[in-house]
């Protein structure tokens, strides 16, 4: 698509919060071209901030965005299903600090991007395409990111649970693969986490309603939508992070047991080396080469 999207008409939905466990309710809107999405705090008087990586304020358990004092929390999944559908423009509207976890997934963001439709405006679409490879790692966590014609994600997580085990997914993204593929895939947790993240006043709206839980051996509230759902979800979490850039990307991104913190940091490392990508449309480089590039410590990629 060589036009800059945005949704045909607003939609709503509400929920609770995984780790507030307050009710919030969320409206999306359309947007004009290079909007970008935009995050709006009705409940603080329309206080906006932008999805983008220079506004993370915490990536523990979630990704929290932060403007000005103002806080928003656990964005990932609603960005990853705006930008796996190609939404370039939207006001996402809530009144409260937490988006609400739904099930656990980014299905019912889908669903409510379904009934929203699209349209298209008279924008060309800026893409960011890689041109030289990026990688770091911090002990067992390793990220790269690779050039590509198209946006494609390859994660590897092992959690060392009966269960759970070594998953790998490597696909390309788009609202078809991602809707089928990664949209069902729901958050989970471990029993033996919850004491130690409720002391931390975390996943207070945390239920069997919406997450997979697993104890030492097995799951408790089965069965599971995929055999790998582990290793789709942190791939959706990837996807959601990765938003954060603020344009589509042409590249290819190697995710090894990483999380949240790997992911925005690889964000933050991308755009301050402009040697690294240019920006383009689909028809034409508007941002000519860099001839060098600084690499970091080698890392190789998942197989």
């Amino acid at each position: 698509m060589p036009y800059q999207l945005t949704i045909q008409r607003p939609v709503e939905i509400d929920g609770l919060g995984l780790h507030t466990a307050v009710r919030s309710h969320v409206r999306l809107i359309p947007a004009p071209a290079d909007t970008g999405i935009v995050f709006r705090r009705v409940d603080l008087d329309g206080f906006e901030i932008e999805a983008h990586v220079r506004n993370v304020a915490r990536v523990s358990y979630a990704t929290s965005l932060m403007k000005q004092g103002v806080l928003l929390s656990t964005v990932e999944h609603v960005l990853a299903a705006l930008y796996s559908c190609g939404i370039d423009n939207v006001y996402v509207e809530l009144d409260a600090l937490e988006l609400p976890i739904l099930d656990g997934s980014s299905q019912p963001y889908i669903d409510l991007l379904a009934r929203a439709g699209t349209r298209t405006l008279r924008r060309r679409r800026r893409y960011i395409r890689v041109t030289r490879p990026l990688e770091f790692s911090d002990g067992e966590r390793r990220i790269g990111i690779y050039p590509a014609e198209e946006f494609q994600v390859h994660c590897f997580v092992d959690y060392h649970h009966p269960v759970v085990g070594p998953q790998e997914v490597k696909m390309i993204v788009d609202r078809e693969s991602f809707s089928r593929e990664l949209a069902p895939a729901r958050t989970f947790g471990f029993m033996k986490d919850f004491p130690g993240m409720q002391a931390m006043g975390l996943i207070r709206g945390g239920s069997v309603e919406n997450a997979i839980v697993l104890d030492n051996d097995s799951v408790l509230n089965g069965p599971l939508r995929f055999p790998d759902e582990f290793g789709r979800h942190k791939a959706l979490d990837l996807i959601g992070d990765l938003a954060l850039v603020g344009r589509p990307l042409k590249a290819r991104v190697v995710a090894h047991k990483a999380g949240h913190a790997s992911h925005t940091q690889l964000v933050t490392r991308l755009l301050a080396d402009r040697t690294l990508w240019t920006e383009t449309t689909e028809a034409h480089v508007l941002v000519s080469e860099s001839e060098s590039v600084v690499l970091s410590s080698s890392v190789p990629t998942v197989r």
